[in-house]
Parts: structure tokens; C-alpha cells; sequence
């Protein structure tokens, strides 16, 4: 079951040159974009197990920028190796362990902080891809402070009844394709959902899209997955104006 866990192809990638730049506080690194204009307005972007530095996550921390927020995507790894593509998926499991996505409730705290302290946010969002969307679904059920959430793709994990009881509004993003996430999950997620959940939330699955598929750059797309990419970058978005 965990052979391949995330896995999408990362090998062929077009150079990306990032609009943003990056900085440190307390003991965490960052990739921080800001709109052109001044707002009061922030979404934190969580990475997968690429890490902070991947040109795909900061593509996305850019384009969040880009419709007006500050935008910032710590080092959720504090430092530590990131997974990389040519390491051996036995030793994924392994990897995973020190790499909980279930322990970021720190690093958000200090992130929170630097946003409201040092740029001035009032209402702040977070959107997380794979790794960074198990992260997103989490702090969804644990952090107040965070005024809505997108998690796409997070691998659904242990079910019990306080995983539903989403704080603020969420959207859950998946691929119709992917090996990692079955359709049962997805519609069990949504059951409970419908249960326990108080909050606007939302759950849509995007034809023939595999793990990995919405955080792709424009250049790397394929021609029949655009539209989805597209449709699903918007929808993230959206969700974020309709609540940030």
C-alpha cells in the first residue's frame, strides 16, 4: 500500500526564476511573495515532501501573490533532508516518521505570529499540496487562527470522529486518478463530513487527474490535464477570496 506514495513526475521541470525571496525568523526559513500593494491579508502555502525549495511550491507561493496576498511558504522541515525523487520508496515509511504531517502545529504558531507581527495580517488562509494537505486538514481541526483552508490531495488518514470537526471553512481537493487516495476514502471523508462537520467545507474530485496534478507550471502541463490544473488552481483560489 505504501509502494509509490506520492509518487508524480518530478523529473522534467522547466527552470523557474521566483518573484519572492526568502527570509528567516526565530529558527524557521521561509519563501515569502508580497502583492504589489499593501494588505492585511496572508495565505501560508505547505509543502509536499519536496520541501520549500521546490520551483512547483514556490511557483504557487507567486501566484497566490499575485491575487493579493502575502504569501509565504515556510520550511515545514525545519532543515532536514526533503524527500527526493531518486530516493528508494522502501524507505519512504522510514522518512515519513520523522516527517509527521500531523506535527506542525509549532511551525504554524511561529508563522502566524511572523505574519501578524512583521506584515501586518489580520486575516490569514493556508492551501497544502499532498504532504502539505494532510498538514492543511489537520491545522484545520486544531487552529482557530487560520480563517479558511485548502488541502489538496492529503492522503486521508486515521478515522475517527475529531477529524471532522473542521473549525473554519475547508475545501478538499483530489484527482480522480490517484493511486494514493481511493474514491471510498473520498466518499467516506464526505459521510462524515456531512455528520459532524459545522463549518461551510467542500470536497471535489477532478476527472483522470493523478497525485501531484494542480500544483504543475504552466509549462510542464499536459495539453488534456490543463483545463483540470486550471480549473482546480482557480477553485483553490476562489476558495480562499470567498473566506480571506
Amino acid at each position: 500500500q505504501m509502494a509509490d506514495p506520492f509518487l508524480y513526475n518530478t523529473g522534467e521541470r522547466s527552470h523557474y526564476g521566483c518573484l519572492g525571496h526568502e527570509v528567516q525568523f526565530e529558527d524557521l526559513k521561509a519563501y515569502i511573495c508580497k502583492p504589489s500593494f499593501s494588505t492585511d491579508k496572508a495565505v501560508i502555502v505547505v509543502h509536499d515532501v519536496f520541501g520549500w525549495r521546490f520551483p512547483d511550491i514556490r511557483y504557487i507561493v507567486d501566484l497566490m501573490a499575485g491575487h493579493g496576498y502575502i504569501t509565504i511558504c515556510p520550511d515545514f522541515f525545519k532543515g532536514t533532508e526533503p524527500w527526493k525523487s531518486t530516493d528508494h520508496w522502501a524507505d519512504f515509511p522510514d522518512w515519513m516518521k520523522s516527517h509527521d504531517p500531523m506535527k506542525v502545529d509549532k511551525e504554524a504558531d511561529v508563522v502566524l505570529k511572523y505574519l501578524k507581527e512583521q506584515c501586518g495580517a489580520k486575516k490569514i488562509g493556508i492551501v497544502g499540496f499532498s504532504w502539505g494537505g494532510m498538514a492543511v486538514h489537520h491545522l484545520m481541526l486544531k487552529n482557530p487562527q487560520l480563517t479558511a483552508g485548502v488541502s489538496l490531495y492529503g492522503r486521508i488518514v486515521r478515522d475517527s470522529e475529531e477529524r471532522y470537526s473542521l473549525l473554519n471553512p475547508t475545501f478538499f481537493i483530489f484527482g480522480e486518478k490517484d493511486h494514493t487516495i481511493s474514491l471510498d476514502q473520498i466518499f467516506l471523508l464526505e459521510d462524515k463530513l456531512k455528520q459532524y462537520c459545522k463549518v461551510p467545507y467542500k470536497i471535489k474530485v477532478y476527472p483522470g487527474q493523478v497525485h501531484g496534478f494542480a500544483q504543475l507550471k504552466p509549462e510542464d502541463m499536459k495539453p488534456d490535464d490543463k483545463p483540470y490544473i486550471e480549473e482546480a488552481r482557480r477553485d483553490m483560489i476562489d476558495w480562499i477570496k470567498m473566506f480571506v
